[in-house]
């Protein structure tokens, strides 16, 4: 019986300790709650779940109370606008950091952002770079001030 009570608590260690995707990971960090639910909303979790990997530029719930309330609920109602503006955000592959330089990266939503390396500030389009490399079992999260609006 010790035997099977170790072995059951080593297995619940060792489950605890594996990496999260990008929607659980998103969902720990408990400061992107706007942007989970515009992810559920726009049917876009099972993506963010999947095989990846994907580079997400997280626009935080304070980059998200920066919108207008009406129009950040319009937004949230209209599952094509938000789809759009959300895959925005991803761009396809894991890309680090210390990977990043200057220039248009394609996005998944088609459009490229604008990335602009300055000494140890990054900006994506008018969005800066706040925290980097938070690591996903399928992809990176990359943390930004400001949603970032396609054109």
């Amino acid at each position: 019986m010790k035997k099977f009570l170790m072995a059951a608590a080593f297995t619940m260690a060792f489950g605890a300790a594996q990496a999260a995707d990008i929607v659980d990971t998103a969902k720990a960090a408990g400061s992107f709650n706007t942007l989970v639910t515009a992810v559920q909303a726009a049917g876009l979790e099972s993506t963010l779940k999947g095989p990846g990997p994907f580079t997400v530029f997280a626009p935080t719930d304070a980059a998200f109370a920066k919108i207008p309330k009406a129009k950040l609920d319009a937004l949230l109602k209209d599952k094509a606008a938000l789809t759009k503006v959300l895959t925005y955000h991803v761009v396809p592959g894991k890309v680090m950091a210390a990977d990043v330089k200057s220039g248009d990266v394609k996005t998944v939503e088609g459009a490229s952002v604008k990335v602009a390396v300055k000494g140890d500030k990054v900006m994506v389009d008018k969005a800066h770079v706040t925290k980097t490399d938070i690591a996903a079992d399928n992809g990176v999260i990359h943390v930004i001030d400001t949603v970032l609006m396609p054109k």
